[in-house]
Formats: C-alpha cells, structure tokens, sequence
C-alpha cells in the first residue's frame, strides 16, 4: 500500500501487504498470491480460517445481543463459555473473568492475586515475580513481569521491578549445568529469590508452561512445575500460569500444563479461545481466592468495558464445540509428532541448533556454531532473514529473538492451525529446508 494512515505494529519504515482472505490453512494477500500461515495468525487461527460454524454463531448473537454492561448484567453466552471452560481446567479453577486479549488477562492475575493476600490478612504480599526471558504483554503492568530485556529497555523508568528468577532451558542451563544431573536449579531459583526478599512480600509467581515467542518453545522437564508448586505452596504464593500462546489445545492438552500434572491458582488465556474470529481474553481462577473475596469485601475492584461481551463469548464456545466435534486438540498433538519427526531432517544444517516444543508449538533455534551453542550476533540479522525467505516462498512462521541471553538468539516459531494436513506440514519442511539451505550459503562466517 503506498499511502496508509496506520501506525503500523511493527518496523515503521517498509511497505505492509495487503492481506484480503483467508482459507483453511492459507491467506491471501491483494495480488492473488497465496501463503502458507504455518503461524496461525500468531498461535491465533487455531481453527483455520472460513470456518462456517464460528461465523454463523456470533451473527446469531449480535442479531439477539450484540453487548451487555457485565458489571450490572449477565448473557447466555459467557456463562455457557464459562461453564465449558471450568470443565476443562485443572480442579477448582472453576470461576471465570472475561477480558478482550492476554495482557488483560494477565492483568486480571495480577490484581486477584494482590486483592487476595488483602482479603486473607496478608496486605504486606505484592510483589509478583517472573522469569527472564519471558513475555506477558505489552501493557505498562505486564512489561512489569516480562523478562524480555528488548521489550522492556525504552519503558523501563515506567515499570514496575519486580525480581525475576532464572529461565527454564535445559538447551542453555543458566547454571550450566545438564539435565536431569542438575538438580532442577531453575525451579529451586525461585525458592532463593522468595527467601532473599521475605515471603512476607511476594505474592504470585507467573510462568509460561512452554514459553513461545521469548525463548522459542522451551520446554521443562517433568520435575519442574512440581517442584514450581511446592515452593509456592510453602511460601502462601499464588500460581499463575500464563497459557496465552500455548494454551486451548496447542500442546495436545487444552490446558499446558497438563503435561505437568499440577493445579495452578489461575490460567491465563487468550488468542486462540476465539479462534481470531475476535477478541477474547480469559482469566480462570481458583475458587479459594473467588471465595476469599467473596467472603471477604464482596466484589473484586477491577472492570472492563467488553468483559464477557456476547458476540466474543459465542465464539468462544462455538470454538470449544468445533474442536471437540473434530477432536482437535487431539490432532495437535498427532500432527506436532509427525511436525517433530520431519523436522528432525533440518538438523544436519549446521546452523540449526535445536528444535524443540510440544504439539503444534515448535521452535528452532539457530547458531552460529553448534558445538558451542554460540549465538549469532543481533546485527546479523538471521532470524529476519529466515522469515523473509520464507515469506518469498509462500509460506509464514513467527521470527523471535533473544532465545540465547535475552538479546542475543535467533528463533523461529512453528505454530499452524490445528487442521494442518501432512501434506502442508510436509509443504512447511521442505520449504524450511530450501530458506536454511539459502541464508546458511548467505552467511559467510559459517563452518563449511
């Protein structure tokens, strides 16, 4: 487009394409050409796009109820998405709080967690600490916790600072040590950290079960959520659990951490329990804290204009419908073996470092060596170029950066709608190894 009036998202300073439709597992852009959205939007278009179902639902809604003031009045739909929601989460997270996107929700989290100590006689505990190299939004509050240094740097006089504790990586152990002879350090780091500021202090400790953009689908081991519970339970510190990116059955399991076989105190979500069909955020929290302000002041002091608006939570549920009609949420994990297998052929690269994920949430992490895991320097640019290319080609996955230090690491992200085929995942592969193939002949201080 050669004139816009958008502040655009991202780089201020090249031309956008013009994206017109969407289809399946490919959109479409103004000049006919067809891409390959092996992103999903951005973990976003679960579903696909054109799915009938989703449609028809929210213009019946808006046709009966289009909005509903939430603080004085409720709506079928957010307490049917409510009610299907809560049956799907770990036990006792069985009240919803409904927002627009994933900030919010984390928000949401953050502020229950602060109003609970108040109400349960500790008013000393605020403190909500995070991992580096995570991310949990862009809003002034949830740069606060983000560990993400390159999305912090020019708001830090602004945010809130909070300690962060280690990050989980066992391909980069910050104790540089190896799994399993480690001793889980990094789950043991936020013990060390909540005893050096005073338990009396901390409120909630918030994590990503698999951390996508910030670290490129890292996953932790078995040990460490457990062991994440434990310290939180010793210490009267809340868990929150950030499932934006890697939740609503894009692990294999409709809530991540599933795999870990551990009750948080909150589930944070959002992008894919719409399905891109429109916004919606959602904060599922226990019901001792529900209860704690319940029995306590009455109300939880904190609002949104569209929280629980109709049309978004009849997409919720017509979302929740079409992935048990189809079993998606089993698919993904059917589909992220089969991804994982293919990909595995990347790694005779030798710029490929690892890849690494669960379900349909993968990541590579490229190198500039990979012997000794050396990163390669920002100015260099490999991540963007990998994209590119691969944008030449037909085909969109998710750049990220800092996967090695929090600036240094260059990742891409590999999260597809759920109704990916093999032939597509196949399509993905090969084409992944062609841009490989490509920026490595590019990059002239490679191994040979």
């Amino acid at each position: 487009m050669e004139k816009s009036n958008v502040f655009y998202r991202g780089e201020l300073n090249r031309a956008y394409p013009v994206m017109t439709r969407g289809e399946g597992v490919y959109i479409y852009d103004e000049a006919g050409n067809k891409y390959l959205d092996a992103q999903a939007g951005i973990a976003v278009v679960n579903l696909g796009y054109g799915v009938q179902e989703i449609i028809d639902a929210m213009a019946g809604q808006a046709g009966k109820l289009p909005f509903c003031y939430t603080i004085l009045y409720t709506n079928e739909a957010q307490e049917e998405l409510a009610q299907r929601l809560t049956a799907l989460a770990p036990p006792g997270l069985n009240r919803v709080w409904f927002s627009v996107a994933g900030a919010e929700a984390n928000e949401c989290a953050m502020k229950a967690a602060r109003q609970y100590h108040v109400e349960t006689g500790n008013p000393s505990k605020y403190k909500i600490l995070s991992r580096w190299q995570s991310y949990h939004g862009s809003t002034l509050g949830t740069l606060g916790i983000t560990g993400n240094q390159v999305w912090r740097k020019n708001f830090a006089p602004l945010l809130r600072d909070d300690p962060k504790v280690a990050p989980v990586n066992c391909y980069r152990c910050p104790f540089g040590k190896t799994y399993p002879g480690c001793g889980l350090d990094c789950a043991h780091d936020l013990e060390r950290v909540i005893n050096f500021l005073g338990h009396q202090e901390v409120a909630a400790f918030i994590a990503e079960p698999v951390v996508a953009g910030s670290a490129g689908a890292t996953v932790p081991p078995p040990e460490y959520f457990p062991i994440i519970r434990s310290i939180c339970d010793k210490h009267n510190v809340l868990l929150i659990l950030d499932e934006v990116f890697c939740g609503n059955g894009r692990t294999g399991k409709f809530c991540a951490i599933e795999h870990w076989d551990v009750t948080p105190d909150m589930i944070c979500t959002a992008k894919g329990v719409a399905g891109g069909y429109i916004p919606l955020g959602v904060t599922m929290i226990h019901e001792k804290i529900h209860g704690a302000m319940a029995r306590g002041s009455g109300k939880f002091i904190h609002g949104l204009t569209f929280g629980g608006h109709p049309v978004a939570c009849a997409a919720g549920v017509a979302v929740l419908d079409y992935l048990e009609k189809h079993r998606l949420v089993e698919r993904a994990k059917e589909m992220g073996d089969y991804f994982m297998e293919r990909l595995s052929s990347l790694t005779d690269n030798w710029m490929v470092g690892q890849v690494r994920g669960k379900g349909l949430l993968i990541g590579i992490e490229f190198v500039a060596d990979r012997a000794s895991k050396e990163p390669f320097a920002p100015n260099q640019g490999v991540a963007r170029k990998i994209i590119a290319a691969a944008f030449r080609r037909g085909l969109l996955v998710q750049m990220g950066t800092g996967a090695a230090d929090g600036v240094r690491g260059d990742h891409i992200l590999i999260c597809p709608p759920f109704t990916i085929s093999k032939s597509e995942v196949d399509q993905v592969v090969d084409i992944l190894g062609e841009v490989i193939q490509e920026v490595q002949a590019e990059l002239k201080d490679g191994p040979a």
